[in-house]
């Protein structure tokens, strides 16, 4: 099991980006929460397998079909933030 939180920033807010990082998580069995961030960002948490992970990081880099992604920042994090299963905030 790894951890790893990452921002999204672009046109990522009022997209179904959440609801669609949501559904991949799911099907990846990843746990964690997506959430809206004041400054436009989303901020995904994710934790699970590595390879799970590998492919929820390659779907944020594009997002759903009105996205428009411009930046994916990565970063460490710590297991025991996600609780069961996967939130939207």
């Amino acid at each position: 099991m790894s951890a790893a939180r990452f921002y999204v920033s672009g046109k990522v807010q009022g997209v179904w980006f959440r609801a669609g990082a949501r559904e991949q998580a799911v099907a990846l069995d990843l746990r964690g929460y997506a959430n809206n961030l004041r400054d436009g960002r989303v901020e995904v948490l994710a934790v699970g397998e590595d390879a799970a992970i590998e492919r929820l990081a390659q779907w944020l880099g594009h997002g759903t079909a009105n996205a428009r992604v411009e930046r994916l920042e990565r970063e460490p994090a710590a297991e025991a933030e996600a609780g069961d299963g996967f939130v939207c905030g």
